[in-house]
């Protein structure tokens, strides 16, 4: 009967499917799913002609903006006895495109995704939740400090208990899950993998902003150490400083094509202090800082603040490369103890960007609002958008507000937790990867969560044999060259643009990748296809003129990128 009902269902066509009456219908009865209410005159539900998304545009994924039709649902719950009001969204493609595949997207920066799109392309229904804060119209940042101390995080039981009766499927009918995000939408789904690991099959994360602490307060690091140092550098001469460092280490990994693959091998070999008295110069410009950046809106908008920037001429100084090697070194309390690594070198040192002050004719010090304002509303408990001013602020401030959020939000941002057991023995899938000159979140920082897993997981087994085992259903890529979330305009190399489709195939099907398919977009190789290699073996191309690289085991190379923390009294993995 339930296989007759599912090729009955499958035979409709989306108006029969998409009513309210058949969405009602297949809303679980009250008691169902523990604490949740549904509200059924809540509901709403039409065909609707769009375009597919995806996670915040961060890549990994579909390109949005694809044509498509779809059936878009609304409905809400209230959490029983609680009296407030959570507002779901789904997008459902037609009975004949659906393929037991349910799909949730990331967001970014502090913002939830408020798309259910991005699966449509895949044949899976998706959803979106306003987390009970009204999500779809704010970010987390501007209701923190109203907040009751709880956080809504909705896993996706409800959507596929949904999606099951939306299709008329029985009970036992497998519904494929999959997460995808980068950036926050990367920690949203380590998070997902954390807490609900028995809910997902796949999940896709790229750069999570996890040890959330830390990683929002190194955002204020670049500009603290100029204030310490006594310096606040042209924007040009620490372009310089970047552009000459990846110059130099372009062929360490075998092969001359603007990219820096080995950033370990550049780390252990390159001093930037060789680049002091080259000359730079910049032509004026309105100029807008990579990354992701925030404006006053309610959400989140690509790109930062645009400033003006003169013409820029000189020679590189000691003063400036003593700013750009601190801030490549990472943060170190005034004991000298390491609390936490940093971008690795030939990134961009975007949050060290001055801005420049054309009544004064100076060069002033410019703090990222994407640390100031966590600093000012998640440590603080203010209603700012950005600290005022660096005075007083030292290393050890900066030790102490990642203390101070690091034990605030331990159950919930920082997102650390190394014991995946449940994710792994439910057959769970992981696919992390990471930009190796992403200039917002250090690539080293997933190195770090892939060997506190590796680490809390397999204890007791030799390094071939933990290597073998995580890599079974975890695995860690990092894109050479690649800068936050997508490609990098300093280094033109490749970038992941199919992981939904490698994943599905490694869930579905049973195929392990065990090297990921890139592409070049841009520059002398663009089009050329890349099989990235799996952490923690390194790239080596073959020649200068090769189209192919082996991945290779480099001892001192992997020691580069391991860490530990000693100015904290508690493990931070």
């Amino acid at each position: 009967m339930a296989a007759w009902a599912k090729l009955t269902t499958r035979a409709l066509s989306l108006s029969d499917v998409c009513t309210v009456s058949n969405v009602q219908a297949a809303l679980p009865s009250n008691g169902t799913l523990l604490g949740i209410d549904l509200i059924p005159s809540s509901v709403a539900a039409s065909v609707t002609n769009g375009t597919s998304g995806g996670s915040m545009g961060m890549g990994g994924g579909p390109s949005p903006g694809s044509s498509i039709t779809y059936c878009s649902v609304t409905v809400a719950y209230t959490h029983t006895g609680k009296g407030d009001t959570v507002n779901l969204k789904y997008a459902f493609p037609s009975p004949s495109d659906f393929k037991n595949r349910f799909y949730v997207a990331g967001g970014g920066g502090f913002s939830l995704s408020s798309d259910a799109t991005g699966g449509l392309s895949y044949g899976a229904a998706g959803g979106a939740t306003d987390a009970g804060y009204d999500a779809f119209s704010n970010s987390y940042d501007k209701v923190v400090l109203y907040g009751n101390g709880s956080i809504n995080w909705m896993p996706p039981t409800f959507g596929k208990v949904l999606t099951k009766g939306f299709y008329d499927l029985s009970d036992d009918t497998k519904v494929y899950t999959y997460f995808e995000g980068c950036s926050d939408g990367g920690r949203e789904g380590m998070s997902q993998v954390q807490r609900w690991g028995d809910e997902y099959d796949g999940v896709i994360a790229g750069a999570p902003a996890f040890r959330f602490a830390q990683q929002q307060v190194l955002h204020v690091f670049s500009s603290t150490v100029e204030k310490v140092l006594g310096y606040l550098p042209p924007p040009c001469e620490l372009a310089k400083i970047v552009n000459a460092t990846i110059a130099a280490c372009d062929g360490l990994d075998g092969r001359s094509d603007g990219v820096v693959s080995r950033t370990d091998l550049c780390k252990l070999k390159f001093n930037l202090k060789s680049v002091i008295g080259e000359s730079y110069y910049c032509a004026a410009k309105n100029s807008t800082s990579l990354g992701f950046g925030f404006n006053n809106a309610k959400r989140q908008a690509p790109g930062s603040q645009t400033s003006y920037q003169p013409e820029q001429s000189g020679t590189v100084s000691a003063k400036g490369v003593a700013v750009a090697q601190a801030i490549y070194d990472g943060l170190h309390n005034s004991a000298g103890e390491r609390a936490y690594l940093s971008w690795q070198i030939a990134s961009e040192l975007a949050d060290a960007t001055t801005t420049y002050n054309s009544a004064t004719g100076a060069w002033e010090l410019n703090i990222p609002s994407i640390g100031g304002e966590y600093v000012t509303k998640f440590i603080q408990l203010l209603d700012l958008d950005n600290l005022p001013s660096l005075d007083n602020v030292t290393y050890d401030t900066l030790v102490d507000w990642m203390t101070t959020g690091m034990y605030r939000y331990m159950d919930s941002l920082q997102t650390t937790l190394p014991d995946l057991t449940t994710f792994q023995s439910s057959g769970g899938k992981l696919l992390h990867y990471h930009g190796e000159s992403d200039s917002s979140i250090p690539a080293a920082s997933s190195v770090h969560y892939w060997q506190s897993v590796r680490s809390v997981m397999y204890p007791d087994l030799s390094d071939e044999q933990s290597l073998a085992a995580l890599a079974d259903w975890y695995q860690l890529y990092l894109v050479p060259g690649a800068g936050h979330c997508g490609t990098n305009p300093l280094q033109p190399g490749p970038f992941p643009r199919n992981n939904m489709n490698v994943m599905i195939d490694w869930v579905e099907n049973g195929v392990r990748p065990s090297r990921l398919n890139a592409t070049v977009s841009s520059g002398r190789y663009a089009g050329e296809t890349q099989m990235l290699c799996q952490w923690p073996t390194r790239p080596l191309w073959r020649s200068n003129d090769s189209s192919t690289f082996d991945c290779v085991t480099d001892v001192a190379s992997y020691d580069s990128w391991t860490y530990t923390f000693p100015a904290f009294k508690v493990p931070v993995y």
